[in-house]
């Protein structure tokens, strides 16, 4: 069986030498070579061609970003895999984007580690699962936030006064006098919150009430 090809492109030597002996451990996985900047991993994945580049961000010199956009135009074979310290979400889209196949986190196990790099050469994608849970988190909040807010949440302080008055069968015009308001801003009341609820009538209005508990109907004697 043929071995996975691997490239490694980190600024730090003692890093790189360990990522190394630890992959090279593994009787499926070669590394090819070692390159410490942007810049030389591009030309060691045009001349080795290695299935798999795992790349550092935040090195110095070229961004590791604009090298994996470069490379995945002029060599589309190659899995890039991001390998960072970095548990940002903005990194992680902007990874996505420049069309990595992976990101792991370089606090993962090595068992992970080598599992990512399996995942990504037979094609596959691969998020550490602590960015993963972010994501989940975040899509959750987003999703919680963007939420519409209730027909009733809608309506003002105001309004919810006007409608448990309108439902317990009360006049615009005792109503404007037991709030003390115009006749006029009463009825502007009543038509917003009967738009806002969609509701056309006063037996609309009624049932409504009774359904959120507005009014209580009596209990028979």
């Amino acid at each position: 069986m043929s071995k996975i090809r691997i490239v490694l492109a980190d600024d730090h030597t003692l890093f790189r030498q360990g990522i190394r002996n630890l992959l090279s451990a593994e009787p499926d996985l070669e590394v090819l070579g070692e390159a410490a900047s942007a810049s030389e991993a591009i030309a060691l994945t045009t001349q080795a061609h290695p299935d798999v580049l795992l790349l550092d961000i935040g090195m110095n010199g070229l961004s590791s970003f604009e090298a994996a956009r470069q490379i995945r135009r002029t060599h589309p074979e190659t899995r890039i895999v991001f390998l960072t310290m970095y548990d940002d979400e903005d990194y992680l889209v902007e990874a996505m984007e420049v069309g990595a196949s992976g990101y792991i986190l370089k606090d993962s196990p090595a068992s992970q580690l080598a599992g990512a790099v399996r995942d990504v050469a037979r094609g596959g994608n691969y998020v550490s699962p602590r960015m993963l849970s972010q994501l989940v988190d975040g899509f959750r909040n987003h999703i919680r936030s963007a939420a519409p807010r209730s027909r009733l949440a809608s309506l003002t302080p105001r309004e919810k006064e006007v409608i448990k008055f309108l439902a317990e069968g009360k006049s615009v015009k005792e109503i404007a006098c037991d709030l003390n308001l115009s006749v006029k801003t009463i009825e502007a009341h009543k038509f917003n919150l009967m738009r806002k609820l969609d509701i056309h009538n006063k037996a609309q209005l009624v049932q409504y009430a009774i359904q959120k508990k507005i009014i209580q109907i009596p209990t028979p004697v």
